[in-house]
């Protein structure tokens, strides 16, 4: 069988580009080598490849230095991931580049030491760029791998070292359409208990990978059955020994990754559910901080939307109850995304859904939506609403296993919140009839909580119409409140 190569045209221009400022920087004395994904990719796609911007280089060492001066020369961004450890970033012309020193004495030594075979691929850089050809050097079988389409760890000495490669093991496993060998999926269960000492960060970093993945749900179950779902969220152990009484037909956590699976058929094809399908596409799609989307916290918070049944569960009468496991519930959910170190606006909307994922439920149950019940729907949901429809739909189609687009088909409900959230954004633009300072002269009160809560309610009363203008708003506050 002839070498295998792989081929500069694989890459962008702006890839190439980077690659010879690196080969330029590193010399004659430290020889680069294109490692990992880039070459797995290529050799896994074939003729389908992608065009590759991502790149990872190692040299023998000096890659601090490498990279300071390459960032110089292509005028992007030098980061220094891990001094001690010589790693470091250059972001470039839209090429995210990471250079790292060998591991170990040789290169061959350094490539058995990562974490699964078909990351153990390299490319002698000048080869590469001078022959527009290079081998690929595989020294623990990974090419094989590839062809069989196996996932497997060289030593499982690298999972128990950093057991983080687990979890990224079962990405991986998601997004290549691998399958972990049996004795990797044994040393992967070795490792699970290890995570609890993984940084927080780097966890979060990988759980989101997966909760972006197209099958995410698929592949939280391969974490749960692999002994590290409940590592990374040990709430899902209580969740996971909750019945439900009628009409739900799964425990708690059953019903969860059903609420995810329902997720990931239903953010493809939201263009079909029409004629909100565009901007429904394009929201899902919105970056909320740390390049976290709302398609992710979707899933996150279909996992956890239930999260408090098993500690509010009650039996009143002869019927199993879960009073306030919505409040509660969103407390957990806050708890978790601490412990994770999401981004605070990811954060602020999963807790929020929690807290609300009940709201529709109740109004559908109240019969007749009136007026000031949809004004506070939206009011407490805000951009966030459109998120709790879908998970409404994800949530309900999980509790006997319906597709979501067989509840949207008679979720006129959600249907009807989804236009009226469009006619609340043009209701929203007008100026308030009354001010702060409208409310302490009226009322006689300096500035606090309470001028909040009686501009809120002129606000209400003129997104419901009954006020037009700052006289009647101000007569309308002398009134008492009206119910919740």
């Amino acid at each position: 069988m002839s070498p295998a190569v792989f081929r500069l045209d694989d890459l962008t221009p702006a890839a190439r580009a980077l690659l010879r400022a690196v080969q330029s920087a590193a010399g004659r004395s430290r020889p680069p080598v294109l490692v990992g994904g880039a070459v797995r990719d290529v050799r896994l796609h074939g003729a389908d490849r992608p065009r590759l911007a991502d790149l990872d280089v190692a040299v023998a060492s000096g890659a601090l230095d490498i990279a300071r001066r390459v960032a110089h020369r292509m005028g992007g961004a030098f980061v220094p991931l891990d001094a001690e450890r010589g790693t470091a970033r250059v972001l470039a012309r839209g090429v995210c580049l990471d250079l790292t020193d060998w591991r170990a004495a040789t290169l061959e030594d350094d490539l058995a030491a990562r974490d699964f075979t078909v990351n153990a691929l390299a490319v002698p850089l000048r080869e590469l760029l001078s022959r527009g050809r290079a081998r690929v050097i595989d020294p623990t079988g990974g090419l094989d791998d590839l062809r069989a389409r196996r996932l497997r760890v060289h030593d499982a000495r690298a999972l128990t070292e950093d057991p983080l490669r687990a979890v990224r093991g079962v990405r991986l496993e998601g997004a290549l359409g691998l399958r972990l060998t049996p004795g990797t999926v044994t040393a992967i269960r070795a490792a699970a208990a290890g995570l609890a000492r993984v940084s927080a960060e780097r966890v979060r970093d990988e759980l989101l990978a997966i909760l972006a993945l197209p099958r995410s749900a698929r592949a939280l179950r391969r974490l749960d059955a692999l002994g590290l779902l409940g590592v990374i969220v040990p709430e899902v152990e209580a969740m996971r020994v909750t019945a439900q009484p009628a009409p739900h037909r799964f425990p708690v956590l059953e019903h969860s990754l059903r609420a995810v699976a329902g997720a990931d058929a239903l953010i493809p094809g939201l263009r079909a559910l029409r004629p909100f399908g565009e901007e429904l596409a394009t929201h899902m799609g919105e970056e909320l901080g740390g390049d976290v989307r709302r398609g992710q916290v979707l899933k996150l918070a279909a996992l956890l939307h239930d999260v408090s049944k098993p500690e509010t569960r009650r039996v009143v009468e002869g019927r199993v109850r879960f009073f306030e496991h919505d409040v509660i519930g969103a407390a957990r959910a806050r708890g978790i995304a601490e412990r994770l170190r999401l981004p605070t606006r990811v954060s602020a909307t999963l807790e929020r859904l929690v807290r609300h994922h009940l709201r529709p439920m109740h109004l559908a149950a109240a019969g007749r939506v009136t007026p000031r019940a949809r004004y506070r729907f939206f009011r407490d949901l805000r951009e966030d609403t459109r998120d709790l429809l879908l998970l409404t739909l994800v949530d309900a189609a999980a509790v006997e296993g319906e597709s979501p687009r067989a509840v949207w088909r008679r979720a006129s409900l959600v249907r009807d919140l989804l236009r009226g959230w469009e006619e609340q954004q043009v209701g929203a633009g007008a100026a308030p009839l009354v001010r702060g300072e409208d409310v302490m002269e009226r009322f006689g009160i300096p500035p606090s909580p309470a001028v909040g809560r009686l501009l809120d309610r002129a606000r209400e009363a003129q997104a419901l119409g009954l006020v037009t203008t700052r006289e009647e708003a101000l007569a309308y506050l002398d009134s008492p409140p009206d119910g919740p």
